[in-house]
């Protein structure tokens, strides 16, 4: 009998190769590949009775009941809570709060039975203090510190608990595989047995993920496509905002987004994150521009601001936070090009205000009208609001769902909003629309403060 030749696998993006590669041809990571143990491709189902497939027409359509977290935001980022049987992966950076959210989630839900916590990086005492510190000591609560996933699948199925949380998936490792907790086999093993753990028992399970420097979940690529639903959650050390938001969700609508605040006691959801984004704003001040963007099903007012000035160096900076560089780069190219605007000698900053990063084209129309008010010392009005993408040719071009977005500024006080050309007035909405048809219309924008 032949000797099976070895198979190696990138540990960024999952790419496998018959030889070892120095270079990742798929995702060009440097040392990224791996041997694959033979145990794991040559795993057969011996004995197994074939599945019988069945007619589309006869599948079962009824809806499973949902599970709520106790948690307002983080139920609504999942589309209404927890599916039974579902796998969730919650990814953020280290010290973000992700333990402390789904500790908090998980004695908010004594009611529905025990929840089994299992915590492969922290031991017993550091929970406990954790716990207490945010007053989530409940007996419901059962605390496992484990990192082997078949302990974890054999005390789960022998307690049958209302939830699973595993924090997290690169600690926890398997037995079955000859390799390191946190590479590409091992994560791909234990998220498999802990699908087949939610997919066969039913508990919904929570897997907390690891973030390279690079923004991207650690591990295989093919993790993302295992579980059921992304979360990610972000947000910077130096401020108290955290940011939740669905980026797959087979139950629901992705791209859904729960705002957060960091306290003493834990974190805290914001109720109307479009105030809290604007509690600060400085109305009035030139480069100060209020955009209205959807994410998810959500509108939200972000403050948007610009700074524009006369730059020393022989290739002016471009600086943006929140925004995609690439995408002020465009909006810079076709304000020179349709509007006659000159930056080739002035440096451009664009940030978001709250750390929020939004990348929806929504948002084109605000960036473009900051900028233009920082280039001409002149400020916007303080009770105008703007939404709307600008194209190629300098055209600015509709967005989805305007009603809801004109209703979330009407809402914050905002009398006036800059839109497409093609927008109507609702028959309800009270908000004077100052229709836009092209990037020259922003200079009237300007003069409507006198107005």
């Amino acid at each position: 009998m032949g000797r099976e030749s070895p198979v190696f696998e990138c540990t960024a993006c999952g790419q496998r190769s018959q030889k070892w590669l120095g270079r990742c041809p798929g995702c060009g990571g440097w040392n990224t590949f791996e041997q694959v143990p033979g145990e794991l491709r040559a795993e057969t189902r011996a004995g197994s009775a074939a599945p019988v497939p069945i007619p589309l027409s006869a599948a079962e359509l009824k809806d499973a009941p949902r599970i709520a977290t106790g948690i307002a935001g983080l139920d609504r980022v999942l589309g209404g809570g927890l599916v039974p049987g579902s796998v969730v992966l919650l990814a953020g950076e280290p010290g973000v709060g992700k333990s402390t959210l789904l500790l908090q989630a998980a004695a908010r839900r004594g009611d529905l039975g025990h929840v089994l916590y299992v915590s492969a990086e922290e031991s017993t005492r550091q929970v406990a203090l954790r716990a207490h510190r945010l007053g989530c000591v409940q007996e419901s609560v059962l605390l496992l510190p484990e990192p082997s996933v078949e302990a974890i699948v054999a005390t789960a199925r022998r307690l049958r608990p209302a939830l699973v949380i595993v924090d997290s998936v690169q600690t926890t490792y398997s037995e079955r595989v000859p390799a390191v907790p946190g590479s590409v086999t091992q994560v791909r093993e234990v998220a498999g047995q802990l699908l087949e753990l939610a997919k066969r028992d039913g508990p919904p399970v929570i897997l907390v993920g690891h973030v390279t420097k690079e923004g991207l979940v650690a591990g295989p690529k093919a993790l993302e496509h295992l579980v059921d639903a992304v979360l990610e959650f972000s947000g910077g050390s130096t401020h108290p905002h955290r940011i939740l938001r669905s980026t797959k969700n087979r139950f629901g609508p992705a791209l859904e987004l729960a705002l957060f605040a960091m306290t003493d006691a834990g974190l805290e959801e914001i109720l109307s994150p479009s105030s809290a984004l604007l509690a600060d704003r400085r109305a009035g001040s030139p480069g100060s521009a209020v955009a209205v963007v959807m994410e998810g099903t959500t509108p939200l007012l972000v403050e948007v601001q610009a700074l524009v000035s006369r730059s020393p160096l022989s290739n002016p900076r471009r600086v943006a936070q929140g925004v995609d560089p690439g995408r002020l780069s465009l909006l810079l190219a076709v304000m020179e090009k349709r509007a006659g605007a000159r930056f080739a000698d002035r440096d451009v900053f664009v940030n978001l205000v709250g750390g929020v990063s939004i990348e929806e084209p929504a948002l084109d129309v605000a960036i473009a009208a900051a900028v233009t008010s920082s280039a001409s010392d002149r400020p916007l009005p303080a009770d105008l609001a703007l939404f709307g993408e600008v194209g190629l040719l300098g055209e600015i071009r509709a967005v989805s769902r305007p009603a809801e977005r004109l209703k979330e500024a009407r809402a914050h006080g905002f009398a006036r909003c800059a839109v497409p050309a093609s927008v109507q007035q609702g028959g309800e909405s009270e908000t004077g629309l100052v229709r836009l048809a092209d990037v020259r219309d922003l200079e009237r924008l300007l003069q409507l403060v006198q107005s």
